[in-house]
């Protein structure tokens, strides 16, 4: 994090001094503008959720999770002596969760039930409005209790002569997994003191001791995981009232694709981590058309096939109708349909067999449909709210709803400052 703020503070200074400079030579015609602040964003959510398929104890058992989440965004802008326009944007985010089914990690109960996550973030944009491309940079790293995750992305566009624009984005995430086994589980030699602590021997010969509910504090071993994606679109405004986009995304991932504390219960009635292959492809096809129905009604649609090698096969639908009350009053509901079928290495609690070469009871493998509805109130006066800097006010509400009877509920406010 503190890298991180470092890089922002030096970018900043890098980029003011360029469009600070003064050039006799210069002929653009253009006037440099010094980085300002442009706008800061500020978004905070509360997520409910429960049901009976927690992957932590087998497929059964409670998935009972709360989440509280604040996001803070702040952009400055800029134009240096070429008339390109530069934007970066600096965030950092905070969640914290409870979860029950967490408890389940150890068979006592004594397992942390919540945690907190932390992800700061960078990223850079030049716009040349001369030629009409735009090239990105940006910067991720996510941090909580048992995840770790560095990620890096690159992007460009390029607008048409003919009122379209073609982008590409390339990812890559580089996450480490701590392999915090269920307690009966855990791997090679134990023993346990009078004192209550525990210490067992790895694999890899590592020795980890834990006791006391302070696990947290020794050095648990962890395993690699690399998602590297590409994303290519095209979007094109067809008349006035209509505007179209396709997408594809190629998605590949290597290292420890499951997570340690997901049990899996044998038709024999035993137990073991769940195991899953070490590479994974994804290849989603997306499609959005946005009609203007007027000046106060939008149709905005969206469709996405999904198919990756794990045997899944998906499909979303989804529609939202923002419609202008006043010129700066709007509310649009949404609606949301999806449907997969189940992985290949997907079975119930106690379905699956010891023979099995991989294996797992986590039902977000599993084959369902989902609907998700709700609705999005936004509020900007000319003026801000309250005569303030408080430019946007914007209020999301949204019901899920999974065939596995898990339910869900999310609350978000943003602000946006100018």
């Amino acid at each position: 994090m503190k890298k991180l703020f470092l890089t922002t503070i030096g970018l900043y200074l890098l980029l003011l001094n360029a469009f600070s400079q003064k050039s006799s030579a210069d002929s653009t015609g253009y006037a440099p503008k010094p980085l300002n602040l442009e706008e800061v964003n500020l978004v905070s959510s509360y997520y409910t959720q429960n049901g009976d398929h927690s992957p932590v104890t087998g497929g059964i058992g409670t998935e009972k999770v709360t989440d509280l989440s604040n996001g803070l965004d702040v952009k400055f802008t800029g134009v240096d002596l070429k008339g390109r326009k530069h934007t970066i944007t600096a965030g950092f985010g905070v969640d914290h969760h409870t979860s029950a089914s967490s408890a389940f990690v150890s068979k006592t109960g004594a397992s942390q039930t919540g945690g907190s996550r932390i992800y700061p973030s960078l990223n850079w944009e030049v716009e040349n409005p001369v030629k009409k491309r735009t090239f990105g940079a940006g910067l991720y790293y996510s941090s909580e209790y048992n995840y770790q995750s560095f990620g890096l992305d690159l992007e460009y566009s390029k607008k048409t002569k003919t009122n379209g624009e073609f982008s590409a984005k390339a990812n890559a995430y580089f996450d480490q997994v701590k392999m915090i086994y269920p307690s009966e589980l855990i791997p090679g030699t134990t023993t346990t003191t009078d004192g209550g602590t525990t210490t067992y021997t790895t694999a890899s010969g590592r020795t980890v001791t834990l006791g006391g509910g302070e696990d947290k504090k020794y050095n648990i071993p962890s395993s690699p995981r690399t998602t590297v994606s590409g994303s290519f679109s095209f979007a094109q405004i067809i008349n006035k009232r209509l505007q179209g986009s396709i997408s594809v995304d190629v998605v590949g991932q290597s290292g420890y694709l499951g997570l340690p504390f997901h049990r899996v219960y044998f038709t024999t009635g035993t137990d073991a981590v769940e195991n899953l292959p070490s590479s994974r492809f994804k290849l989603p096809i997306g499609a959005r058309l946005n009609y203007f129905l007027g000046d106060k009604v939008i149709l905005r649609s969206y469709y996405r096939y999904y198919v990756d090698d794990w045997g899944i096969r998906s499909q979303t639908a989804s529609l939202e109708v923002p419609v202008k009350i006043t010129p700066f009053f709007s509310i649009a509901p949404f609606y949301r349909y999806y449907t997969q079928t189940a992985s290949t290495y997907f079975a119930p609690f106690e379905q699956h067999k010891e023979t099995d070469t991989y294996y797992t009871s986590n039902y977000a493998y599993s084959a369902f449909s989902s609907g998700y509805f709700g609705f999005n109130v936004r509020i900007a006066p000319p003026k801000g709210l309250f005569n303030s800097y408080l430019n946007t006010l914007e209020i999301r509400y949204g019901h899920y709803t999974q065939t596995t009877d898990l339910v869900s509920n999310v609350i978000a406010l943003a602000f946006t400052f100018k």
